[in-house]
């Protein structure tokens, strides 16, 4: 079978996961117990490292953090923001897995092996024979070629997919897209063919509340304080040892921490300031820094953007007003990381770093010279110590999500440190539903929010789904599915250079791409970068063996990490 594409704009399947992370921005955690009660240990948990791990199955219920928002969105559609974390990985698997807290090859899920062509315009994928939907229908090549083609996040580069025999799909492109095997193969949710194309209804409003998935659990019920699944019987990769899995969401950091301490959840990614007590306590702890928190500024002018962040010149100010080393330090308790302005991460990434750009952002405010750039942009400074220009004085609201503490507390110290150059800016907390809709529509003017890291150790990913113009509309317009550029940022040079480097192996051609893209995002500023966030995750280790740990980090730790909650909880076993 062969389908082709007739798409104009491509919509990546990346960034079906963007919400997810960006949710966790500023995390917050879960409610009510589990049943005690356990189960015969008749089988082994496997890893997905390949080691065989030491629990045993149980009935237990495992309770997991299902996110920092109640009423809990009703909805496990994949080509939704609002998709229930375990939904990704959990029911709906990729080709591949790409593990985004280490290194080495991609891990085989319905995929087996996959295979370039020399000059990157064709992709052959190898097919996992014996796989079934959970509703006992067979996964097959069509529906491959059904996500690829026709679904909602089908990628508008493909030309066309054709299944050659039963287990083989090739992909080809008009262009080369070496860069992209990552969306590709790793962040394209396979979904059914004979579901989706039987709906009434419009599939990005669809609810999808009983989702058909190859995945290791099957969704069983949904309310607006939490979610539950079951193992699948006929999983491929062999019957999960934790049986029961409950997802309940608390919008309040403290309340998440007392539920942790007293037992009554098992599995959080969440910021935690002083995690002394729930060590305690007896939890596993591991801190995995990865993802850009940054300033969301709405930046474009001409697609509608309104405020003085618009001005590049205001931007670059603020950038330089902020003290980094007192974020980390206030709000984020030294558990965060160093940011890049080029959006590398910096020790992985470093390669990638051009030398005509600061590696680093500027750890320490320089008021001097944030006060020069909005003076020489014909800002004066006003009897009240802002700045303004014709008698209208710079002002910018800043928002981050009510409940977010970290978040919140790095949002006041921002309008704090902002003031001592002149600049005014008023940090306000809003709903997450109101947050989502702000950044989604363009209607906002600085926003605290996350950026997804990349799972690979290049920044390609970002530059292309966060300042692509192909990934953004005008303010007041809604982002479709697949787009993430809330800054509205649209650079014709910045779009050049990413296709210069989708369409190559070679590594000097990419760092002379990157390194014109650096250029021009570092002076832009669309996101102005405050820290690389701290990922922390706690997990129950007294009954429930096989996490990910510094030792064997075998997928990414946070219980919302898209992808890696099916790897992780397939991988976990209950004790003795």
């Amino acid at each position: 079978m062969i389908r082709t594409m007739g798409r104009k704009r491509a919509i990546a399947a990346a960034s079906m996961v963007a919400g997810l992370s960006l949710i966790v921005a500023g995390c917050s955690d879960s409610d009510e117990t589990g049943d005690e009660t356990s189960a015969d240990p008749t089988t082994e948990a496997t890893s997905s490292s390949g080691d065989s791990a030491t629990g045993t199955a149980t009935d237990r219920e495992l309770v997991v953090w299902a996110g920092a928002t109640t009423p809990i969105n009703q909805t496990f559609n994949p080509y939704v923001p609002e998709v229930q974390h375990l939904a990704l990985g959990g029911v709906y698997e990729p080709l591949f897995y790409y593990n985004k807290a280490g290194s080495g090859d991609p891990m085989p899920l319905l995929g087996e092996s996959f295979e370039w062509n020399e000059d990157g315009t064709q992709l052959t994928i190898t097919l996992r024979e014996g796989v079934t939907w959970n509703d006992g229908e067979a996964f097959t090549a069509d529906d491959v070629i059904y996500t690829f083609t026709e679904a909602p996040s089908a990628p508008g580069y493909i030309t066309s997919a054709e299944a050659t025999d039963d287990t083989t799909v090739v992909l080809t492109f008009d262009e080369p897209q070496y860069t992209n095997e990552l969306s590709l193969l790793g962040l394209s949710w396979m979904v059914p063919e004979h579901v989706w194309t039987s709906l009434d209804e419009d599939p990005l409003t669809f609810p999808n509340l009983e989702p058909v998935g190859t995945g290791p659990y099957v969704i069983t019920g949904i309310s607006d304080a939490n979610y539950t699944a079951e193992a699948n019987p006929s999983y491929w990769g062999g019957e999960a040892n934790v049986k029961n899995v409950r997802y309940i969401g608390v919008d309040n950091n403290q309340a998440a921490q007392d539920l942790l301490q007293t037992g009554q959840i098992d599995w959080v990614g969440m910021f935690i300031p002083e995690p002394q007590p729930i060590l305690d306590a007896g939890l596993g702890y591991i801190n995995t820094p990865q993802d850009p928190t940054v300033l969301y500024t709405c930046s474009n002018a001409d697609l509608g953007c309104e405020g003085d962040q618009t001005d590049v010149a205001v931007r670059q100010a603020l950038n330089l007003a902020i003290d980094r080393t007192a974020i980390k330090d206030k709000a984020f308790v030294g558990l965060t990381g160093t940011s890049s302005p080029t959006f590398a991460l910096l020790g992985r990434d470093d390669k990638w770093i051009s030398p005509d750009v600061e590696a680093e952002s500027p750890q320490s405010p320089n008021v001097e010279e944030a006060q020069a750039i909005l003076e020489e942009a014909g800002y004066t400074q006003g009897d009240d110590g802002f700045y303004g220009k014709d008698g209208d004085p710079i002002e910018m609201s800043l928002t981050s999500v009510d409940g977010w503490t970290d978040y919140n507390n790095a949002a006041q110290l921002i309008q704090e440190q902002a003031a001592e150059a002149g600049i005014k800016v008023t940090a306000a907390t809003v709903s997450w539903n109101e947050f989502a809709d702000g950044r989604t529509n363009g209607d906002f003017e600085l926003i605290m929010g996350g950026v997804i890291g990349t799972s690979v150790p290049d920044p390609f990913q970002i530059y292309k789904d966060w300042f692509g113009g192909d990934s953004t509309t005008p303010a007041g317009t809604a982002l479709e599915p697949g787009q993430w550029n809330f800054s509205r940022y649209d650079n014709d040079i910045v779009d050049e250079q990413i296709q210069v480097a989708a369409s190559t192996v070679d590594e000097a051609t990419k760092m002379d791409a990157y390194a014109t893209i650096q250029e021009e995002i570092t002076r832009d500023l669309p996101y102005i970068p405050i820290v690389i966030n701290a990922t922390q995750t706690f997990y129950n280790q007294t009954d429930y063996t096989g996490w990910p740990t510094e030792d064997d980090l075998y997928a990414f730790p946070p219980s919302w990490g898209a992808g890696a909650a099916g790897v992780v909880l397939h991988s976990l076993g209950g004790t003795e």
